[in-house]
């Protein structure tokens, strides 16, 4: 499928815009005062360890919970006041499956459509493209349960591309993947970026994984430590060693969680 190189510079205004944004469960604070910014056409990875906030920003920015106090905005959508507009322009790929493991893929597929409003004549035509794009054409009647993980991840992405938005997030999605597929889904990201004009948000807790984006975000306790390129922050800790300066910006506690894994060198 050919298409033309999108230019970042037609878009006016960031893809996404999350201002002063707060969560708490009870007594516990999940996010606090969290900022941050994602242009149109840039692949940010948003890094912490298990129970940084991560999954509770992924969760109010696509709408399943709504945040105690600041301002989310979607390609100039304000998630409070015009919901359906913001989440119309999000794709998004959670850690934990959300596929139904008795539908058959294509199944899947027009599920997600006709809850978009797809057509079904447009519906098919997209399915498809992408059963092609992401070789999946060949097990399209096939159970999603029979599937292996790298191609349940592919129908996940086929699935949160299905209604073409513009913002793409990835939440922990390489979860569960071996060497190979993690290093091609990262290459599809780089490719959406890069082909598709698409913004990526990508929350890992994988050092090795940020070294794929344009920029990182450092997430720690609810809170951003830091937000900028990885040769910036290395540079201004006058380090050479990317994991252990965010280990060290993070407090030095290893014992909170892993911010990489042996052996998964994408």
């Amino acid at each position: 499928m050919t298409q033309e190189r999108f230019d970042a510079a037609d878009g006016h205004g960031p893809a996404l815009s999350v201002e002063n944004v707060s969560k708490s469960y009870g007594e516990v604070r999940a996010l606090g005062g969290v900022s941050l910014t994602i242009g149109r056409g840039e692949f940010v990875a948003i890094l912490g360890r298990n129970g940084a906030g991560k999954s509770t920003l992924l969760q109010l920015l696509t709408g399943i919970f709504s945040p105690d106090a600041g301002r989310i905005t979607v390609l100039g959508h304000d998630m409070s006041r015009n919901a359906i507009a913001a989440l119309a322009d999000i794709g998004v790929v959670f850690q934990q499956q959300t596929l139904d493991l008795e539908l058959s893929v294509k199944a899947n597929l027009l599920f997600h459509a006709d809850l978009h409003g797809l057509s079904r004549r447009e519906a098919r035509r997209r399915i498809s493209g992408l059963l092609e794009e992401y070789q999946l054409d060949g097990v399209a009647t096939a159970r999603a349960r029979t599937l292996s993980g790298g191609n349940r991840r592919r129908l996940e992405l086929a699935r949160a591309r299905l209604h073409r938005p513009r913002l793409l997030m990835m939440d922990e999605a390489s979860a569960g993947l071996d060497p190979n597929s993690r290093r091609a889904l990262l290459r599809e990201m780089r490719r959406l970026v890069r082909v598709e004009g698409m913004s990526i948000l990508w929350a890992t807790h994988l050092v090795d994984e940020i070294q794929h984006a344009d920029r990182i975000i450092v997430l720690d306790k609810g809170y951003v430590l830091y937000s900028g390129t990885t040769a910036e922050l290395t540079r201004r800790e006058q380090s050479d060693d990317l994991e252990r300066t965010i280990i060290t910006l993070m407090g030095g506690d290893e014992g909170a969680g892993p911010l990489n894994t042996p052996n998964s060198n994408p």
